[in-house]
């Protein structure tokens, strides 16, 4: 699983970095995948993660929702998107029920009878896709060779290549 660092999920979900950090610290309304090992190291933070402070931000600002009566919802909310890859989010379209129960719909899907707050995924997932580098909805197909890796290998073989002929010269 990939990680991004405090400054980076900063950019990504539009929180400062103090606000970060009181949310995902102090308040741990949703606590960061690897916490800092001390002081002055950032915390690390998965894409599932991030999603959902963009989705708590989203709550908070367009719905003037008080996060912290909302924690075990963010909890629930981690585990349905485990459930789930990142791939198979594109189309879909998050529920919060009333009670604090996450659904995923599809986009064509009839929604259930009851009260929810219905939250578009797609814009979101632009942003980790471009912030994490992963992959587009597309075919659905993942790359077979990440190709910042095969350039790192490439790099790092040609180098050991002149190594190797500065010896023997």
């Amino acid at each position: 699983m990939r990680f991004v660092p405090t400054p980076v999920a900063c950019k990504l979900t539009g929180l400062s970095t103090e606000k970060l950090r009181e949310w995902t610290n102090r308040r741990a309304i949703v606590p960061a995948d690897v916490r800092p090992k001390g002081k002055g190291t950032p915390a690390k933070f998965g894409w599932q993660s991030v999603l959902i402070l963009r989705v708590a931000v989203l709550l908070r600002d367009q719905f003037k929702v008080e996060l912290q009566a909302h924690k075990t919802s963010f909890d629930n909310l981690r585990t349905v998107l485990a459930e789930n890859s990142f791939l198979s989010l594109w189309g879909s379209r998050l529920v919060l029920h009333s009670g604090g129960a996450w659904s995923l719909v599809n986009a064509d899907s009839v929604l259930a009878v009851g009260d929810g707050i219905l939250i578009v995924l797609d814009p979101h997932l632009v942003v980790l896709r471009d912030g994490f580098a992963l992959p587009d909805a597309g075919d659905g197909q993942l790359e077979l060779f990440n190709l910042p890796a095969v350039h790192r290998a490439s790099r790092s073989a040609s180098s050991s290549d002149v190594t190797t002929m500065r010896r023997s010269a």
